[in-house]
């Protein structure tokens, strides 16, 4: 079954315009909180995870308070939920899913793969979403009828590849290991078929794939706040996101983002064997 980003609530309709503008500013907002502390010497890390490495910095943290007072004085009554802190009730029928930056660890390595994630939509899921590359300053934007690149070669339209077949496709995820060990086999029977399998650039593998750069991300463990802006530009571009079963990925855990729905299905026929 193939899931796109939710509609938008009817009675909202006439405030999309300033809504995109909102997530525009927060992008803006998170992008003069993070690129100080890019690269720069004595960035420390707290690690959120006793049983492994979950790495958290001030820059983080930051970011999401900059999105947040932005969202204080222009949206008051959305609800946000984001990774640093949590979750935060309102009463507009609107649920900003925010985080700060996608891919900690490889801003601490100063690889420029990260990314800030922005979502907005009903509670089912996302009707717009923003990935954003503060260093390499492109912004990535699907959803209410935008599909759109914003960096250094201007503006380009975000359009999936038509690749078909397994054998043609690009395969990327984050980490080799994947998940669990039923999980890393799910992903190596698909990369087996692939021509080309790439690791570790977080949520820009997503934004390369509504580019037309790449055909598939696997992952697994995700949490919301890291799929729902993910979702929503590559809905827009013409990709699928689902999870390994088809279904809706909205909850995260075990996402699949395909070019293209027939691809996506020859995909989803090996993993949900996993």
């Amino acid at each position: 079954m193939h899931f796109s980003s939710v509609p938008f609530p009817k009675d909202l309709e006439a405030h999309q315009s300033a809504i995109m503008d909102c997530a525009h500013l927060m992008a803006d907002a998170a992008r003069k909180a993070t690129l100080p502390y890019f690269r720069s010497h004595g960035l420390l890390a707290d690690n959120k995870d006793e049983a492994a490495f979950d790495p958290v910095t001030e820059a983080d943290k930051a970011a999401e308070r900059a999105m947040r007072e932005v969202l204080a004085r222009l949206r008051p009554k959305d609800s946000i939920f984001g990774e640093e802190y949590g979750k935060q009730h309102g009463d507009s029928g609107l649920t900003w899913v925010l985080d700060p930056i996608d891919g900690t660890r490889a801003f601490i390595s100063g690889v420029p793969t990260w990314g800030v994630l922005i979502a907005v939509g009903p509670e089912t899921g996302p009707s717009f979403g923003i990935i954003d590359q503060p260093y390499i300053g492109e912004r990535f934007v699907g959803g209410l009828g935008r599909a759109e690149c914003v960096g250094p070669h201007g503006e380009t339209a975000l359009v999936t590849r038509r690749t078909k077949e397994l054998k043609d496709a690009t395969v990327f995820t984050t980490f080799p290991e994947v998940g669990t060990p039923q999980e890393r086999a799910g992903f190596e029977a698909v990369a087996q078929q692939a021509k080309l399998t790439r690791y570790g650039i977080d949520c820009y593998a997503y934004a390369l794939l509504a580019s037309g750069h790449v055909d598939l991300v696997i992952e697994a463990g995700l949490n919301a706040y890291d799929i729902h802006a993910p979702i929503a530009v590559i809905e827009a571009a013409g990709g699928v996101v689902t999870d390994w079963s088809g279904a809706s990925a909205a909850c995260g855990g075990r996402v699949i983002a395909a070019a293209n729905q027939e691809l996506h299905e020859k995909a989803v026929k090996i993993l949900s064997n996993f």
